[in-house]
């Protein structure tokens, strides 16, 4: 085949750093087929090193910078990077997204696919009638929706009216091969005294923002820690990410008396080898779509412990393989964070039953294959040539 007769899909997002979705592109872009598609990503704002990422060397990306040139200027600008790339598709992410999509069909693009893939933390219920607004203005301009949870494909069918026919969901997906129990050395990563014999490490991984609230899982720690004669000694915690809210979590922490006892770790690569270390994986977020942090740590063994919002009660079946909690509940918590503790075969036992549930219904390849058909269907592709996928690992 030659590679310009390749359908080329433009991939438009906020950002391109570190966080799940931004990674699912990647994940995309890195793993189907070279010989099928050909790839680009607009910034509306700007990218990082995690544009390193990427592995294929044909991929441009290009950072477009809203706030420094406004909307007007950003869409003409998408207008032109239209017609300069001519893309077979634009798949646009999220509220920022929704500015490809009026430059992309005044250029002529024959398709639009628009993905929605969480929330933001001032309109976590998607109550806020501006955002929804938007969305429905938009909606005449998208060919298809992809949802990354059964909560996402409600709130576009009851509060913006879009057609259940014109949205897919796929659930993103974990690179079972990758993230799997024990699958790294992690001694080195992980401080010596959170990996002494009969410590329960308990973890966290996100970046440091109010929607993930790790106010609470400090708040909650807390408790456990005060909870019972001899606890301190027995757990540790590790908050593993950066953000806006480090130092102000930092500080908490040491009011709360647990400072010596809390691994703040910053920013880390390779995920995959300090997740075999943790006991148990907490998420308290506000809300969420759908977690890749939740589902790496059930592809490891790890039982979860996280709030039931939005796509997560979809991953985490409680009492199964982890445990569900209010938000902002820091006393539940604590009381979930006892149980797991005080009983190891407990923890097996879950963390054994989350495996099991990442590779049967979460896995990266299935997530490959469901994006792989999309685009060959919205590219007329679907009836000329079988979607094949590259398997991970």
């Amino acid at each position: 085949m030659n590679a310009d007769a390749r359908p080329l899909i433009l991939h438009v997002i906020h950002h391109l750093h570190v966080g799940g979705m931004e990674n699912g592109v990647v994940n995309l872009i890195n793993h189907l087929p070279a010989d099928r598609y050909r790839h680009a990503v607009a910034c509306i704002e700007d990218y990082s090193d995690f544009r390193h990422r990427i592995a294929r060397t044909d991929v441009e990306v290009i950072a477009l910078h809203r706030s420094t040139i406004g909307t007007w200027r950003l869409r003409h600008a998408l207008y032109q990077l239209c017609r300069r790339l001519r893309p077979s598709l634009v798949h646009s992410r999220n509220q920022s997204g929704l500015d490809a999509l009026a430059p992309a069909r005044l250029a002529g693009v024959p398709t639009c696919i628009h993905g929605e893939h969480g929330w933001d933390v001032d309109n976590l219920a998607g109550k806020r009638w501006k955002p929804a607004l938007l969305r429905r203005l938009h909606s005449p301009l998208v060919g298809r929706y992809v949802v990354v949870s059964e909560d996402l494909r409600q709130f576009l069918v009851e509060r913006i009216g879009i057609d259940p026919a014109r949205i897919v969901r796929i659930y993103n997906g974990v690179d079972t091969e990758r993230f799997q129990p024990g699958a790294k050395a992690y001694a080195h990563r992980v401080p010596g005294e959170y990996r002494e014999s009969g410590r329960v490490l308990i973890g966290c991984i996100g970046r440091l923002q109010p929607v993930k609230d790790h106010a609470t899982l400090l708040r909650g720690f807390s408790r456990l820690v005060c909870s019972r004669p001899g606890m301190r000694e027995r757990v540790r915690l590790a908050i593993i990410g950066d953000g806006p809210l480090l130092p102000e979590l930092q500080s908490l922490a040491g009011s709360l008396g647990i400072a010596d006892v809390t691994w703040f770790s910053g920013a880390l690569d390779k995920i995959e080898e300090i997740l075999p270390a943790f006991d148990v994986f907490t998420l308290p977020s506000l809300n969420e779509g759908i977690s890749n942090t939740v589902l790496e740590a059930m592809a490891c063994g790890i039982p979860v412990v996280a709030t039931a919002v939005g796509g997560t009660t979809e991953l985490v079946k409680d009492n199964v393989c982890g445990r569900l909690f209010r938000p902002c509940d820091d006393a539940a918590l604590a009381q979930l964070l006892d149980d797991y503790v005080m009983d190891g075969m407990r923890r097996e036992a879950d963390g054994m039953r989350a495996r099991q549930m990442a590779v049967d219904r979460f896995s990266l390849s299935r997530m490959l294959a469901s994006y792989g058909t999309l685009y060959d269907l919205c590219t007329d592709r679907g009836g000329r040539a079988t979607t094949a996928v590259r398997q991970p690992g």
